[in-house]
């Protein structure tokens, strides 16, 4: 799982207008590691999913993902969002979003990324590294430290 993300997964300055802009972009980024072969598809997985239930969380957090069979390999993408995003939150926009992309053929791999992600993201001072992160490489090293590593 060490390559579940890279620097090429993280964009610290993630814009868009809404969730379905942002997710876009950092599904974009998959494409271009060859980690999704279909952005369309794989974005339509990913909004059904949404259409679920709401993927935000407290703390200024958003974690949209999916299976699909538009997926190469389990992957986890990164973005930093000054302006914050609606995810669906009680407590308000996301600032931090992690898109989630697992083959759907795939085992419970995304399911035990996203419980681990959500455990250090409760965690006021793994939240704060992650906004303070200086470069990509900062917060690919502190995602699989904190994340990955457990």
């Amino acid at each position: 799982m060490s390559q579940l993300i890279n620097g090429d997964l993280v964009d610290l300055g993630l814009a868009g207008a809404d969730r379905h802009e942002v997710t876009k972009s950092l599904a974009e980024r998959m494409v271009k590691a060859g980690r999704v072969t279909d952005a369309e598809g794989f974005l339509a997985d990913v909004k059904a999913r949404e259409e679920q239930m709401p993927t935000g969380i407290e703390g200024g957090i958003g974690i949209p993902h999916a299976r699909s069979r538009h997926v190469t390999e389990p992957t986890l993408a990164f973005g930093r969002c000054a302006s914050g995003v609606d995810f669906g939150a009680s407590d308000g926009p996301a600032h931090l979003v992690f898109l989630i992309a697992a083959p759907e053929g795939g085992g419970s791999e995304h399911m035990t990324i996203l419980a681990s992600l959500a455990r250090r993201l409760v965690h006021q001072s793994f939240r704060d590294a992650l906004l303070g992160a200086p470069d990509a490489g900062a917060v690919v090293e502190l995602v699989r430290k904190e994340v990955l590593a457990r």
